[in-house]
């Protein structure tokens, strides 16, 4: 994750690559559920910015990396095309009906086409980071959002620089034996 860019422009061939590879990713029934919004206007970057709460982040001495990333792929998914789709003839369930949803698939996706889209600026030859939604009703109004998807995050492209690490860095990374289990869940460690 990078949180400081140069101010150099992505192309928009680069930025449609990197956003047709996040819609390459998984989708359950390949219901399609995904839909992106690539943002490159200065005026609107910083509207996201400031809806993120970016000066605040600044005053702790951070990097204002989501208004000068030049790219942002806003991430929306919408959970009614999923149901759409499992209510077509081919996923209904023994009754007839839709299935119960172990799992809400909608998200795994969008976090899936977040990941791809994270990836595929790497593979670019770019720097990404990523952020959460602050104010889900403030995106949707600034970037038309139609009120069937919402957006689950943004990714921010560019060139990378230096920047200051997360504190939350400190915490070191947890021992793979307590995180990675082979053949069944084993307790403890060791």
């Amino acid at each position: 994750m990078v949180r400081n860019y140069t101010d150099e422009p992505v192309a928009e061939p680069v930025l449609a690559r990197i956003a047709e590879a996040g819609l390459r990713s998984p989708s359950a029934g390949f219901s399609q559920g995904m839909a992106l919004v690539v943002v490159t206007d200065p005026v609107t970057r910083m509207g996201i910015a400031e809806l993120a709460g970016e000066t605040e982040y600044v005053a702790h001495g951070f990097d204002p990396w989501i208004s000068r990333a030049p790219a942002h792929v806003v991430i929306c998914v919408s959970e009614t095309a999923y149901h759409r789709r499992y209510q077509e003839p081919d996923k209904l369930d023994e009754e007839g009906q839709e299935i119960e949803w172990p799992i809400p698939y909608w998200w795994v996706d969008a976090g899936a086409a977040m990941m791809a889209v994270l990836l595929a600026a790497v593979d670019e030859g770019l720097a990404a980071g990523f952020l959460g939604v602050h104010s889900i009703p403030g995106l949707r109004s600034l970037l038309d959002i139609p009120s069937e998807y919402t957006p689950i995050g943004i990714v921010t492209i560019g060139r990378g620089l230096e920047d200051r690490k997360s504190g939350s860095l400190q915490r070191g990374w947890r021992p793979m034996s307590d995180v990675i289990h082979w053949q069944r869940w084993r307790q403890g460690t060791g």
